[in-house]
């Protein structure tokens, strides 16, 4: 409409103010509104030509949407595993803080586990305890058999010098039996060197493993223990967690609630524009924006990314082949953009419906001592033209609590 009616001022007004005082033509005789469009064709016709070729270079250099939205993330409070609650710690739409214990379920078998692995770290320690014992007994044993081997080796020595200097009092059966009888003593201090061999291994490798695997046994019951309770993983608000003793939570089919971050969809808007404005909105392009959690204040905005792919075609493998003629509507560009001044965006909640306008800056281009006449009229007409687009913003900000709250009926 503003658009038409400045257009009109130099197209349908020329054309009148000739036809009134150059034309002598009266309004009301020669002038009449069955006769407008003969009188005025000239005029009426310029002034669609021109009004149709602003609205349109206005819209492609400065593009509009209406899809504007700062979109947040949630995070589902679910329990790594599975049981009733026994405790609660927080209240529906509390602010929590990362690390903050948020409810707590029944431990009766998460304890049980930390106190038999407990009992088996005592277990492996007392076993260690015998297995010092035996080592001292091992070496009484070793000290033992190398007494009664070095007994039997003396008297055998003895009796073969005997032997040697032809006495009489020696028989060879004797000799033969401390001979076998050194030899089993022999096979004793070995056997005790090997026990004691067998308890050092037990104090040094058996029992050390045993101990590391009572210890990983019980950090596992402790670990199971502490997934009983269900801490904040992130701070923010509590939302939905109308959660009561005795009810039972699953992390696949019974969350407990809805946590709202704090820093989530804050300072941050993505906008869709249609796709005609993905070879003007580039990064860095300035525009303005108006939500309706407060319709009388226009935000600067920045673009800082623009999505390099469009939603709409987007597939997912599947036993069907996709028809593009299903593409009924199609998919719209993403723009994100932040405020250009910091706060500006600080009492607009995330997830607030906007509007949005893009403005496009030729003030670079036209520094160019090269650019010729018709170039920097064009370009100061795109620049110029933006002004009627941020009025225009503007009107429909003023409007929008009327047409929210008395033309559309709710």
């Amino acid at each position: 409409m503003l658009e038409t009616m400045m257009c009109a001022l130099i197209t349908v007004l020329p054309d009148f103010l000739f036809r009134r005082f150059v034309q002598g033509k009266r309004i009301g005789y020669e002038l009449t509104l069955f006769t407008m469009w003969y009188e005025l064709r000239w005029g009426l016709t310029a002034c669609a030509i021109l009004a149709l070729t602003v609205i349109t270079t206005l819209f492609y250099f400065h593009p509009a949407t209406g899809s504007v939205a700062s979109y947040f993330r949630t995070v589902t409070i679910l329990p790594q595993v599975g049981g009733r609650v026994s405790e609660i710690y927080v209240k529906n739409n509390e602010l929590v803080t990362l690390g903050q214990p948020i409810f707590r379920l029944e431990d009766f078998t998460q304890q049980a586990q930390v106190e038999a692995a407990n009992a088996q770290i005592a277990q492996v320690q007392a076993s260690l305890k015998v297995a010092k014992t035996d080592l001292a007994e091992a070496d009484a044993g070793i000290a033992g058999a190398k007494a009664s081997l070095a007994q039997s080796v003396e008297d055998l020595e003895r009796n073969q010098t005997l032997r040697d200097e032809g006495s009489s009092a020696v028989r060879l059966t004797e000799i033969e039996r401390l001979e076998n009888l050194v030899a089993e003593r022999e096979a004793q201090v070995v056997a005790a060197q090997a026990n004691k061999a067998a308890v050092t291994q037990q104090i040094e490798e058996l029992i050390p493993a045993q101990l590391t695997s009572a210890v990983a046994q019980l950090d596992a019951a402790h670990a199971e223990l502490d997934k009983t309770v269900i801490y904040a993983g992130v701070t923010g608000t509590v939302e939905q967690f109308g959660l009561q003793v005795g009810d039972y939570v699953s992390p696949l089919l019974r969350p407990a609630g809805i946590m709202v971050p704090s820093n989530s969809g804050r300072d941050r808007f993505q906008a869709g524009f249609n796709q005609l404005s993905a070879q003007v909105i580039k990064p860095g392009m300035v525009g303005e924006l108006g939500c309706m959690t407060r319709p009388f204040k226009v935000i600067p905005v920045v673009v800082v990314n623009v999505q390099d792919v469009i939603p709409s075609g987007q597939i997912r493998p599947s036993d069907e082949l996709r028809d593009p003629q299903r593409n009924v509507t199609p998919g719209s560009i993403t723009v994100y953009m932040e405020p250009l001044y910091e706060g500006g965006a600080d009492h607009i909640p995330p997830g607030s419906n906007c509007l949005a306008n893009v403005y496009t800056d030729n003030h670079k281009a036209l520094e160019e001592e090269n650019l010729g006449f018709w170039d920097k009229a064009f370009l100061h007409v795109v620049d110029t033209i933006g002004v009627v687009h941020a009025a225009g913003l503007r009107l429909r900000l003023i409007l929008m609590p009327v047409n929210t709250l008395v033309l559309s009926g709710h």
